[in-house]
Formats: structure tokens, sequence, C-alpha cells
């Protein structure tokens, strides 16, 4: 479907932010209980970190880390039910980290470039630090979605974060696995367009019609039911790749028409890293003879021995991104290390961003999480 527009008077090149500054998070909750914290990795780079407050001071700690372009934003949707609703009610505090990854942060489109490993080794292990010296080493809990979860899984067998109390991977863990046509468009889209662009928008508004970008949202749009230019290069296309990030008629009309502000531009140039960890099966390593990170195994998976925290796998069974990226890691951690406490939960009728996006997730899914975290707490 070719979705119409009319012609913008803005300029076709891109105008981004350059400050480090977190733009300000959407929530209904009192302002007086959300503290914002300045928060810098070793590496010198802003993030954000903001810890919701509770006149319970001692509630178990749970840490939410964002898959990449999303932010904190996705656990704090003001339209609906979310996870930092039901952790507070259930008992815990909630902190949310906006690693370099961050559409709240400028790096994805301008600033210093980066790889996964820079997740890994500074900002994951940077915010956990933080937590527990705020919160007298009390419970923490690690609640991870997609690259956030993938990155995590590099820190814990590292042994950066030892002694978490519990992790919630939501979408893929140790084994990524991409459907062939993904992965196949991610080589080939990455090589024709690093020359031309850095990046891939979704917000078509910002861009225009006459930009260099047109061709990929017509390209997004073929076969779409959705009108929405943000909607096809997400749930039809997951920024070019063929794949879709969501169930479309799991997600609430407020949240379909915040796409844009959830999730932000997509960088070309951590393409490399993602495919090189995509072919291995496994997350590994970007850095191989850089001393600065020789902190990190060269395959996550070959050291998932040092895991030291209960772990659930949780999956949309219509995840879209990372297929059954979940259910194999728990096969293969089943078989290799058996001696891990790891399970896997599988949400019926959810793609892969619904899991935490979708209007019904409370129900269907915060439930499981929760369950999980009551067990070890």
């Amino acid at each position: 479907m070719i979705f119409r527009t009319t012609p913008t008077t803005r300029p076709a090149l891109r105008r981004v932010r350059s400050t480090p500054a977190p733009r300000p998070l959407r929530h209904r909750l009192d302002p007086a209980r959300v503290e914002e914290i300045p928060l810098r990795a070793p590496d010198g780079v802003r993030l954000g970190l903001t810890r919701i407050r509770t006149d319970d001071t001692g509630r178990p700690a749970v840490l939410l880390l964002h898959g990449h372009t999303a932010s904190a934003d996705m656990f704090l949707l003001p339209e609906t039910r979310n996870l930092v609703d039901s952790l507070l009610d259930d008992g815990y505090e909630p902190w949310l980290l906006d690693w370099r990854g961050s559409c709240r942060l400028p790096y994805n489109e301008t600033g210093q470039r980066y790889t996964y490993d820079d997740v890994a080794l500074y900002d994951i292990p940077a915010a956990v630090s933080h937590i527990r010296a705020a919160t007298d080493d009390r419970p923490l809990f690690v609640v991870a979605h997609c690259i956030g979860s993938l990155a995590l899984s590099l820190s814990m067998t590292a042994g950066l974060v030892p002694g978490l109390a519990g992790v919630v991977s939501q979408g893929v863990f140790l084994t990524p696995k991409l459907a062939g046509r993904t992965s196949l468009r991610m080589s080939v889209a990455g090589e024709l367009l690093k020359t031309r662009i850095d990046h891939i928008p979704v917000d078509f508004r910002k861009v225009g019609l006459w930009s260099r970008y047109t061709p990929l949202f017509a390209l997004a749009s073929r076969g779409a039911s959705c009108p929405d230019p943000t909607c096809q290069i997400l749930h039809n296309s997951a920024w070019g790749t063929g794949a879709s990030l969501f169930v479309h008629e799991n997600l609430g009309e407020a949240t379909h028409d915040r796409l844009a502000e959830l999730l932000g531009p997509a960088p070309l140039w951590i393409l490399p890293h993602l495919r090189r960890i995509e072919l291995a099966r496994s997350v590994v390593r970007w850095h191989g003879t850089d001393q600065r990170y020789g902190a990190l195994p060269p395959n996550a998976l070959d050291a998932a021995g040092r895991i030291d925290a209960p772990v659930l796998l949780l999956s949309g069974s219509e995840n879209g991104l990372w297929l059954d990226s979940q259910r194999l890691c728990h096969d293969v951690l089943a078989h290799r290390q058996p001696h891990l406490d790891v399970r896997y939960t599988e949400i019926p009728g959810y793609g892969h961003l619904d899991t935490f996006l979708g209007r019904g997730a409370a129900l269907d899914v915060f439930g499981h999480i929760l369950e999980f975290l009551g067990e070890r707490r």
C-alpha cells in the first residue's frame, strides 16, 4: 500500500539533537517520585538513569533495560497499565536505564559511534553499580528487552554484574536468530546504503517527501494494511529488514500513534557487529584486539557457565524479528550448561515489542515476570 502525504517545507537533510541530556520522559506518576540521575559511563558518555522512588526503602530494586532505538518510555506508557505500574503495585522499586542506544539520547544520529561491547562493558555495569550503592545492596533484578538483553548477556558472562537476584530476558539472549531474508536484507542494505546514509529514520514527518529516505518508506509500504508510514517501516519492515516488530492488533490506538516517539532511527554503522552476532548464533565481542575490551569474552555462549543468576527467557509466539531465539537458547543451555537455572515461557499471540507495549500486556505478560521475581525476592 502506497501512503499519501503532502510536501513539506522541512529540509531533507537531517536535523538532530546534539545535546547528551535525555529528552523528558512521558508518564503519569507524581513528578516528585521520578528522580532523573545524570549518569556517565566510565568512557565519559552521558547516559540516563531514572529512579521511581517509593515510601518503602526496603523494596527490591528492578533495573529495566530497553531495546536499541527504544527508551525507558517503553516501560512507562501513560495510556495503559505499564510494567512500572505493575512493579510498584507488587512491592518493587523500578530503575530505568537509558543506555547509549536510547532514542532519548542523540548517539544513534550524532556523536561518537559505539558497538554493543560498549553497552556491555560500560553502560550496564555503571548502572548496576550506582543502583547497588544507592540501595544498600538490596536484591537487584533485571528485566531486559531485545538488544538490552543481548548486551546484558555479554555483561553477565564477563562477570561484570555478579550476584543479580534474577534476570528476565525478553526476545533474545545468548543465541540470536533472524529469518534468512532479514539477515540477507541487513547485509545487502548495509553495503548499499552505507555511503549514502548512516541511519534509517522512522518518522516520515521529520524527513519529508523529497528526501533520500523516501524510497525506504515506499518499499516498507508495500503490502501494508496500515496507512501510517511509521507503522509501515516498523511493523511491516523493521527498518527495511523485512521483519516485524509487533502484532498490530495488540497495540492500542494511543500507543500506535506514538510509535515515532517510542522508537527512534536505527544506525547503519551498528550493522557489522549485529551481522557478526547473528552469523555466529551467539553474542560475540566486536573488538578482538583492543585491550580495553579484554574483560568481555570473545563468545558469550562459550562463557555461559559464569552466569550466576536465575534467568527467565520470555518471547511472544509470533516474534517476527528474533523468531524462536529464546527457545533455542533454553535448549542449548539445557544441553551445555544443565546446572544453570533457566526457564522458557512463550506468550501466545504476541510478537516482539507488544510484550511491553501491548494494551493487554499487563494481563497476558507481566504476570509471568512478577511470578518469576516473586519466587526469588
